[in-house]
């Protein structure tokens, strides 16, 4: 057995042209624990241990973020779910986050990930979901199934968790581009306190608020959210139009494998934070049917100069002579 077996990582790679891609992905949380075009990380690298630090890269369901005090309405019957974040009192990120799901299928390239969520303390319902991650060209490609497997409608909602990055650039060089249109302000608690319109699009990740939760209002369109370095390399998450809502997060101090550093979470959703308490983003999912999303990220190279980019421009001999 080598040293890392036991943290159930999957090991993807795909050679395309001139490009290698590789991908980790672990059986906790069917979280993508890294991501790399040739030699640079697209998130940030987290093999080390089993569970994923901050998240990272983790699947979040039924719900992602939090649900407010643990606890939320349905039928005139109040659910009190598990507290998973003490310190405020909510429960966080879904059922899943300890989960390690089972491998169906796996090729080179390609992995299938499942799990069943059985009715639990607060979520009384059943699903059946899936995960899988597929390399390409210059990235990855996620799809999420997830299938009702009770006999009434199950309120869902999806997320994921990973921490963007570009190569050894340091996150707050970075510029960040969201799609979205709207904010939803959080509190000290980190739970919605409102909507409003957004106008800045594109800002260094510097002078960007830490942590807040982003709308598309945008009906039946995918999402492209960008990170871009400064020599023009890019690192963009495209994801379906399901996926409206985005949550960033930026901490301080993330325990990559090649030490401590500032890292970037784009999360992209299905619904908002406190979605099982206000509604909003949150699908019902009827007896047996089943609801299919899905995200990517890749990596786009800066274009090569021209020569005559590359030349500097030269002043006429006259001009020189002043």
């Amino acid at each position: 057995m080598s040293p890392r077996d036991d943290l159930a990582l999957i090991r993807l790679s795909r050679q395309s042209g001139e490009y290698s891609v590789t991908a980790v992905v672990s059986r906790r949380a069917a979280a993508l624990r890294m991501l790399r075009v040739d030699d640079v990380d697209l998130v940030e690298p987290t093999t080390r241990t089993t569970d994923p630090p901050g998240m990272a890269g983790a699947i979040l369901a039924p719900w992602p973020n939090r649900v407010e005090g643990a606890s939320w309405w349905l039928d005139g019957h109040e659910h009190h779910l598990a507290v998973t974040e003490p310190e405020l009192g909510h429960a966080n990120h879904g059922l899943l986050t300890a989960t390690d799901f089972t491998v169906p299928e796996r090729r080179r390239d390609a992995v299938t990930l499942h799990t069943a969520i059985a009715e639990t303390k607060g979520y009384p319902f059943a699903l059946d979901l899936s995960v899988s991650y597929r390399l390409r060209e210059h990235g990855i490609a996620v799809t999420i199934t997830v299938r009702n497997l009770g006999a009434a409608p199950a309120p869902v909602a999806l997320g994921a968790h990973p921490y963007l990055r570009i190569g050894d650039v340091p996150t707050a060089q970075l510029r960040m581009s969201l799609d979205a249109d709207h904010a939803w302000p959080l509190d000290e608690r980190h739970v919605p306190v409102g909507r409003v319109a957004r106008t800045v699009q594109d800002v260094l990740v510097s002078r960007s608020p830490r942590h807040a939760t982003y709308e598309s209002s945008a009906p039946g369109q995918a999402l492209a959210h960008t990170l871009t370095a400064p020599d023009g390399r890019r690192v963009t998450l495209t994801a379906d139009a399901a996926h409206r809502f985005t949550q960033l997060w930026i901490t301080e101090s993330l325990p990559a494998d090649d030490g401590a550093r500032e890292a970037i979470a784009i999360e992209p959703m299905t619904a908002p934070p406190n979605a099982l308490r206000n509604g909003a983003g949150l699908r019902w999912l009827e007896s047996g049917v089943t609801w299919t999303t899905g995200w990517s990220i890749h990596l786009s190279r800066a274009a090569p100069r021209t020569p005559a980019e590359a030349e500097p421009r030269r002043q006429p001999a006259e001009s020189r002579a002043r």
